[in-house]
């Protein structure tokens, strides 16, 4: 009996650890406060799915699409160091400005 009730106790011990990493995890900063970054991740994710998608399908090469995935990572770099400068979040500028900077890549994805 003594065993068992060690057993239950790490194992609850090891769920509250768990749950607490997670709930840090799953609501940081710009996730839950920051909708311009919000859209303009998501926009990124987007565009990666699309790239993928032409590649396996033959429309764009394999230099291409690790162009425009480089493309990709440096306006996702550029959305970082902005959003590290002002508190985890964009101005309307700044998202602006990486909404042209993907609608150029999102041109050259067809």
């Amino acid at each position: 009996m003594k065993l068992t009730i060690q057993t239950v106790l790490a194992g609850l011990g090891a769920a509250t650890l768990l749950a607490a990493a997670g709930a840090s995890h799953a609501e940081t900063n710009w996730q839950a406060h920051h909708p311009r970054r919000v859209e303009v991740n998501h926009r990124l994710a987007n565009q990666d799915r699309r790239i993928d998608n032409e590649y396996r399908h033959g429309e764009i090469s394999r230099a291409q699409a690790r162009d425009l995935h480089a493309e990709d990572r440096g306006i996702r770099n550029e959305e970082r160091f902005d959003a590290s400068h002002h508190g985890s979040h964009l101005t309307r500028a700044e998202q602006h400005h990486l909404n042209r900077q993907e609608n150029q890549v999102s041109r050259q994805i067809g």
